[in-house]
């Protein structure tokens, strides 16, 4: 199918050509031309009189098949611009929606998709309504008004189904989650801008095949899979990838795939370093205000630089640099690595991984005492495997101090030891066994 683009940049927003293009490309679309336009937002048709007019000079010289814009446009805007051009026009999320059908694999997935377009609809059907009834044309899609209110109550009845269905996804997955935290697992949740390389990194670091391809939206589908980190016990979740401006009905719609970041141990903010320094910052900004909006800014963070293959250890070094100075306003705490998915060069991300967890709220530090006959490898190994050994001391009886995750303190039970919580204090508080 082959389209026209259409960018229209003001003074507050000012939008990436290359980015508008590869997603009419992730579409399937052909670009027939990209008409551009630096002015504020015109109220009838988004872009100037004069634009407009060359624009449908443009249409009939191509005959493209759809007309594209870059930016948001009104539902009043979206009819104005087809009575003059004649064509079917569409702005930047519809876009983004047509790329996620194509994307859309499994059920819940497909179900959030639908949510968001019928959302998206339901505004367009409303003005449909409205100029029905001024005489101005027929209804949404050619209904008549009767039809069209019809629509619009089938709309509203379609999305409260919808959102049933996934109140019932989300409940399983809480069920999985308080399984996998009663096992002992860290969760860290893969974020960031789409096309950042999230599914490359998840492949690198549990040895998987998760299709990852180099485009937008590869995945709209949560993967789960585990990851070696010494002897802890790890899992790390893929999500669907941020867009600048994800607007709130897609935010909504995908709320169940992106808690898993609100409900992670860690969030792993994936970048791309091989782009320049204002694009980096651009996706990074954008990416911080969707962890932003779904209150996940105060959770420990680690900041990937992927594709550091693709860069000189220069470029690599000043967006490390740069992106630590934006963190220090931001995120205070957070940490920066380079790695390179693609080619598994993850040493710096491990490092950080193994220093951050045991700091983790859920680890608190406490004290093993072993007596004489105990089993002293098999109690070392069980504490390696949950927590973190600080000192261990030999003498009558062996004395342990480790960071362990409360909840897995009972995995010591049945090794014939005592338990001793440390306080802020230092002072020891002995534990029942059954606790």
């Amino acid at each position: 199918m082959r389209v026209i683009g259409v960018i229209r940049n003001s003074r507050r927003e000012r939008l990436s050509r290359e980015e508008f293009e590869e997603l009419l490309e992730s579409a399937g679309y052909e670009v027939l031309a990209v008409v551009e336009q630096n002015r504020e937002e015109h109220p009838r048709y988004n872009i100037g009189k004069g634009k407009l007019e060359e624009l449908k000079r443009l249409v009939e010289e191509l005959r493209p098949d759809k007309v594209v814009f870059a930016n948001r446009l009104t539902p009043s805007q979206a009819y104005n611009l087809w009575k003059e051009l004649r064509v079917d026009v569409i702005d930047r999320w519809q876009l983004v929606l047509e790329i996620f059908e194509k994307r859309a694999h499994s059920k819940e997935a497909k179900l959030q998709v639908e949510l968001a377009s019928l959302q998206y609809e339901v505004p367009l059907v409303k003005e449909a309504i409205r100029r029905v009834k001024l005489g101005d044309r027929a209804g949404f899609k050619g209904m008549g008004e009767y039809q069209t209110q019809q629509y619009l109550k089938h709309i509203r009845y379609r999305m409260g189904k919808i959102r049933k269905e996934l109140e019932r996804v989300k409940a399983d997955r809480e069920v999985k989650r308080k399984r996998r935290e009663e096992l002992g697992f860290i969760l860290i949740a893969l974020a960031g801008y789409t096309n950042a390389g999230k599914s490359t990194l998840l492949n690198a670091l549990a040895g998987e095949e998760v299709e990852a391809r180099q485009q937008m939206f590869t995945t709209l589908d949560t993967t789960t899979r585990r990851f070696k980190l010494g002897r802890k016990r790890v899992l790390v979740t893929d999500t669907v990838g941020f867009i600048d401006n994800l607007p709130p009905f897609i935010v909504e719609a995908f709320h169940s795939t992106l808690e898993e970041i609100v409900k992670a141990d860690v969030v792993l903010l994936v970048l791309d370093v091989s782009e320049p320094w204002e694009e980096i910052r651009r996706k990074f900004l954008a990416s911080l205000r969707v962890l932003r909006e779904l209150k996940a800014l105060d959770k420990p963070m680690i900041v990937a630089l992927n594709k550091m293959d693709a860069v000189s250890s220069e470029h690599s070094l000043e967006v490390k640099r740069l992106t630590e100075e934006l963190l220090r306003e931001m995120v205070p705490g957070a940490r920066v690595v380079r790695i390179s998915a693609r080619e598994k060069i993850l040493d710096e991300l491990y490092t950080a991984l193994s220093e951050l967890i045991p700091k983790l709220s859920k680890y608190r530090p406490f004290r093993i005492r072993i007596p004489p006959r105990g089993n002293v490898s098999r109690v070392l190994s069980t504490l390696s495997g949950i927590g973190e050994l600080l000192r261990v001391s030999y003498d009558e009886e062996t004395v342990v101090e480790a960071l362990i995750q409360v909840g897995m303190i009972k995995e010591l039970t049945g090794l014939g030891v005592r338990i001793e919580h440390l306080n802020e204090a230092g002072k020891a508080e002995e534990l029942e066994h059954d606790e």
